[in-house]
């Protein structure tokens, strides 16, 4: 049987050999008698699936110690206001970096906690197609933070550098290019991303804190909207996502194996360097709108030199087990997110199928 790969921006594909893991354990965890979306999220069990699931994300990423991990609820969207009310602090401003869809809802939230958001710099200019020279950007040195979103999961834009935030902390949103990557975790105040990209099933949030930044949240703060709270109960203030932090620890594990951040990254580089030169070399036949030097990893949105080929695309690839390849419909076109679970194989085949379409068609 040809074998499925599925390139959907999220929910995304997940590990088989994780799949496997969760298949065998479903029943019955290590001889409990309980699967865990039975256990009780207080229990001895479930407590040390949480417990080594830190653990190996701290290893992964190299926490420092005085960062808290949290395993919230929400999905990235929360956070676009759990992070204001956290982390305004008596401040009147924050400083957003504007690059795309994500990037825009996350300040339309935000307005409704700080008497100013100041875009440092956009690049709607341009429909989203670079990320703006940090020497432009116009900052506010009294702003509570500095925001951005380092991989805009719709336009396939990606940072390719960590911002300089001065002496304000910086905050990101890393949804949809998490664990991808090695990232020094102390150049950041917080980082956020819901987990059905790189790290496990939707319903799953993480966020990275460092400690100073917990408490003295804005007044009408939700209980469960207080980072410090979450924090003092080791993320079970109520009943946590039991079922998707088992999954991301197993996700965990499945990185170390794979030798860690390094290679992992190692392995993003080259599935992506060979779809764009599928793209690049196709003479016009398909096109990225995304400037080069700011081209994401993980999220890879193409178009058709004709558009009334799009629906026989989509119908052709889905034949040959290439699944979830249609762009979003702000976007329309193509994307297809090659996250750290697509291997390379998936990539291989998209893109000969690509270039056959093309010859078929020309």
């Amino acid at each position: 049987m040809t074998p499925v790969f599925n390139f959907s921006a999220g929910p995304a594909v997940l590990p088989k050999e994780v799949l496997l893991e969760v298949q065998n354990e479903v029943l019955d965890w290590h001889g409990s008698g309980m699967s865990v979306m039975e256990m009780s999220h207080r229990g001895r069990e479930f407590m040390q699936i949480a417990a080594e699931a830190e653990e190996d994300l701290r290893a992964i990423l190299g926490i420092p110690a005085n960062y808290k991990v949290l395993f919230l609820q929400g999905g990235a969207t929360t956070q676009f206001a759990m992070v204001p009310m956290n982390l305004l602090r008596g401040h009147r401003s924050i400083d957003f970096v504007d690059t795309g869809h994500w990037s825009k809802l996350a300040m339309k939230e935000a307005r409704k906690y700080a008497q100013a958001v100041n875009v440092v710099a956009s690049s709607e200019d341009r429909n989203y197609s670079y990320v703006p020279a940090q020497e432009t950007w116009k900052r506010d040195p009294e702003a509570a933070y500095l925001h951005y979103t380092s991989n805009e999961t719709i336009g396939g834009i990606e940072f390719p550098f960590v911002p300089d935030s001065r002496e304000i902390p910086l905050v990101c949103d890393m949804s949809s290019n998490f664990l991808s990557r090695p990232v020094d975790v102390s150049r950041f105040g917080l980082i956020y991303g819901g987990a059905q990209k790189n790290i496990g099933p939707a319903g799953l949030t993480i966020v990275i804190v460092r400690e100073d930044l917990l408490g003295d949240v804005v007044p009408g703060t939700p209980t469960m909207f207080d980072y410090k709270i979450q924090a003092d109960g080791d993320s079970m203030y109520n009943t946590p996502p039991t079922f998707a932090i088992y999954v991301a620890g197993l996700v965990f594990k499945w990185m170390q194996r794979q030798g860690g951040l390094k290679a992992i990254e190692q392995r993003n580089i080259e599935k992506a360097a060979l779809l764009y030169e599928t793209i690049d070399t196709s003479s016009g036949f398909y096109t990225c709108p995304v400037d080069k030097a700011f081209r994401s990893r993980m999220n890879v949105p193409f178009r058709l030199g004709d558009e009334r080929l799009d629906e026989d695309f989509i119908k052709e690839a889905r034949a040959r087990n290439l699944l979830q390849l249609k762009g979003h419909r702000a976007m329309g076109g193509m994307r297809a997110s090659i996250y750290n679970a697509m291997p390379l194989e998936g990539v291989k085949a998209l893109t000969t199928f690509m270039q056959d379409f093309a010859r078929h068609r020309a």
